[in-house]
């Protein structure tokens, strides 16, 4: 049980990056990007053709990152310059990098054993600790600045933003290559766990992704303490024991998809009954005191 819940937690954290990546669109740009479902394999695979180059690893690793930001731009030019929709810019900009995938290695499933990962400096629990605390804090602060406060406002408020006489599209393509380069990254540290890099890696990740984020949002949610980037983390590594979980009780590992709706479903009710009826409680201790207040 212990190396099961160490597991889950290791791949957690790997799934945490990806989450961030997935957070800055979906709840800070409110943006549906399924490109995600192409950038997190084009990591993976840009990471084994440069080891296998004799590339070292964190090179190779910070190198998907990059590319990953470029898969953003792609579908930041599709949605921004072209009008396409984000839904489809996404979907097309992940149908594209599926064919770019394969054609960077060749194959559609590239070994990694024999190469160096990231993970010979030291442990991987450890690891990954410190990239994921880097990715928190330096997000963090750099939502922050000026240019990390107007991302935030072309999320919650375009109009607002246009009103001061900034071009909210340049946020839009920041936000969007910033989030498809966390993605990209979470790619390559999931190939050298893992041991191979994989086609189809990206199958359905961004349902990951959002059970992530869902469950984070349950965690202390009248709270105001908790960053966004702090819930997707713990969304995450709670996403995965509870998948570790249900495999250790006997489910296939042939039935992670199906467990992944479930979980998706289950949080997503919870959080909607649970709004519901914090609604009806602040609704009826309105009327209460409008009533009391008659009274007096």
């Amino acid at each position: 049980m212990n190396s099961l819940v160490m597991t889950s937690i290791e791949q957690g954290l790997i799934f945490a990056v990806l989450s961030i990546g997935v957070f800055i669109t979906y709840k800070v740009l409110d943006i549906a990007d399924l490109s995600v479902e192409g950038t997190f394999p084009m990591g993976a695979f840009v990471f084994a053709k440069l080891i296998s180059m004799g590339v070292d690893p964190i090179t190779s690793t910070l190198s998907a990152f990059f590319f990953g930001t470029l898969a953003g731009l792609m579908t930041a030019t599709l949605f921004i310059k072209l009008k396409i929709q984000p839904l489809l810019a996404g979907i097309l900009t992940m149908t594209t990098l599926y064919s770019v995938n394969l054609r960077i290695n060749g194959r559609a499933n590239i070994p990694l054993f024999n190469y160096d990962s990231i993970y010979n400096i030291g442990p991987a629990i450890i690891v990954l600790m410190i990239i994921v605390l880097i990715i928190k804090i330096g997000l963090d602060e750099f939502l922050k600045t000026e240019i990390g406060y107007l991302l935030l406002a072309t999320g919650d408020n375009e109009t607002l933003v246009k009103s001061l006489g900034v071009n909210s599209n340049k946020y839009k393509v920041i936000g969007l290559m910033l989030a498809n380069g966390f993605v990209g990254l979470s790619g390559a540290l999931m190939a050298q766990m893992q041991g191979f890099a994989d086609i189809t890696m990206g199958s359905s990740i961004i349902v990951v992704a959002l059970a992530s984020i869902i469950i984070g949002d349950t965690i202390k949610k009248s709270s105001n303490k908790l960053k966004g980037t702090t819930r997707a983390i713990l969304g995450a590594i709670s996403y995965k024991i509870i998948g570790g979980i249900a495999i250790d009780l006997g489910l296939s590992p042939t039935d992670l998809k199906a467990i992944s709706a479930i979980i998706v479903i289950v949080f997503i009710a919870y959080n909607n009954f649970s709004s519901e009826l914090l609604g009806s409680k602040k609704a009826k201790g309105g009327k209460e005191h409008v009533t009391d207040k008659a009274t007096i």
